[in-house]
């Protein structure tokens, strides 16, 4: 069927009434390599632009870290630039069985098994270990991938209020009955920053015999003492039946995830994963550098702490000057705006004195929780964060929020 006018002229209405909203997403190029220090262009045409990137999933500084840029060079050179097949066929190089190994070792697992994205190894789990007997049990704000994954399984699906721990018993009281029961949760909530109750978890998994699943994804590299996510954070290492997590935040910032856990869910997904079955796997220039960034972190703390100390500053700076925040204990630090188009005028008004950060507005977020989601890096140094506190400060008098509380902020400019 021709694409005509008619259905052409519904597609342009649609995108005319976002941008009368004011939450038309409009992308910006970035000129440089990923670093505190970007250079961008924005709006398209305009003179390209340094900025302090606020807004990155680099938690440790390492996408464009040297030692990582020479080992994916080592990799292209030693072992090519793509795999041209899925992993069953001839798309397993020994590198890739290797990364498979130090990230089980790594996150204290029996096995893992790698996938193109963490999306794509959310996307094949559910499906790969659960049938119309079992029921999956997920927290009410998983991020999306899982969501996608749970609505490709066959298996029924309820959910629990947000780290409701009382809520989550109910549920799996009320679904005794199942073959199967997985409670599925963040280990890190990517949207408010917070973290996943893991240690009650485990221990109303082992009471009402569930097995639960943690998307580590915002934590692998440097939540818990020494990286290794929640699980460590919550002393809980070793009792997680699954975790599914991705190199392209902390760890190196390309692409690739992985599933990791028990050595029979490992391999239920290697013999049932649609993904896995059906799609490239990781290239080995990626692999080379995801190996690499590994060593740096069995090397040193250095970057987590970096992290956490940046983190502290950040926060009580924001506090300091009357930003209304999400409290939690990640480098997710979410300046709550709730209105959508402020969050938008918001961010632009950032970008014009030199920070870089996005306002999320719905259906990235419910609607009336329009943020502007902050990140700190290990690539901050504190001159970037005091410049980039300014500027929030600058911006923040301007539309007159500081101080207010949510109810004040709402009143004002609305949901």
């Amino acid at each position: 069927m021709s694409f005509s006018e008619k259905i052409r002229g519904l597609y342009q209405t649609q995108l005319g009434e976002i941008r009368n909203a004011g939450i038309y997403k409009e992308e910006r190029f970035i000129h440089s390599s990923q670093a505190a220090d970007i250079e961008v262009e924005f709006p398209t045409g305009a003179e390209v632009k340094k900025v302090i990137n606020m807004c990155a999933n680099n938690y440790l500084g390492l996408s464009s870290h040297p030692e990582v840029i020479k080992a994916a060079h080592a990799g292209l050179d030693t072992r090519g630039y793509g795999m041209s097949s899925v992993r069953f066929i001839c798309g397993t190089q020994d590198i890739h069985r290797e990364l498979e190994n130090r990230v089980t070792e790594f996150l204290g697992t029996e096995d893992t098994i790698l996938f193109p994205s963490c999306m794509d190894a959310n996307a094949g789990v559910f499906e790969a270990i659960l049938t119309s007997e079992d029921i999956m049990i997920s927290d009410r704000l998983v991020h999306a991938s899982i969501i996608d994954g749970m609505r490709l399984c066959s298996a029924q699906h309820d959910t629990f209020k947000h780290s409701n721990m009382e809520h989550l018993e109910e549920k799996l009281l009320l679904h005794a009955d199942k073959r199967i029961k997985l409670v599925i949760t963040d280990g890190v909530f990517s949207m408010d920053g917070d973290l996943a109750k893991l240690d009650i978890m485990v221990e109303l998994c082992n009471k009402y015999d569930a097995m639960l699943l943690v998307d580590d994804s915002h934590s692998t590299g440097f939540i818990g003492k020494t990286g290794r996510g929640t699980h460590e954070h919550c002393n809980v290492m070793g009792q997680i039946d699954i975790i599914t997590t991705t190199f392209g935040k902390a760890l190196g910032g390309a692409s690739g995830g992985c599933v990791s856990g028990r050595k029979e869910i490992v391999d239920m997904c290697r013999q049932k994963a649609r993904p896995y079955l059906f799609s490239n796997t990781i290239a080995p220039v990626i692999v080379s550098g995801v190996l690499k960034v590994f060593d740096i972190l069995s090397a040193s703390t250095e970057r987590r702490d970096k992290l956490e100390k940046n983190t502290a500053y950040w926060r009580k700076g924001l506090t300091e000057a009357g930003f209304v925040l999400k409290e939690g204990d990640s480098p997710i630090i979410p300046v709550m705006l709730f209105n959508a188009k402020l969050s938008q005028d918001f961010s632009r008004d950032l970008f014009s004195r030199g920070i870089y950060a996005i306002g999320f507005f719905f259906p990235v977020v419910p609607n009336g929780q329009a943020r502007i989601r902050t990140q700190i890096s290990a690539g901050h140094e504190i001159h970037h964060l005091d410049k980039a506190l300014a500027a929030f400060i600058e911006v923040g008098k301007k539309y007159g929020i500081l101080g207010l509380t949510k109810e004040q902020i709402v009143a004002k400019y609305g949901l």
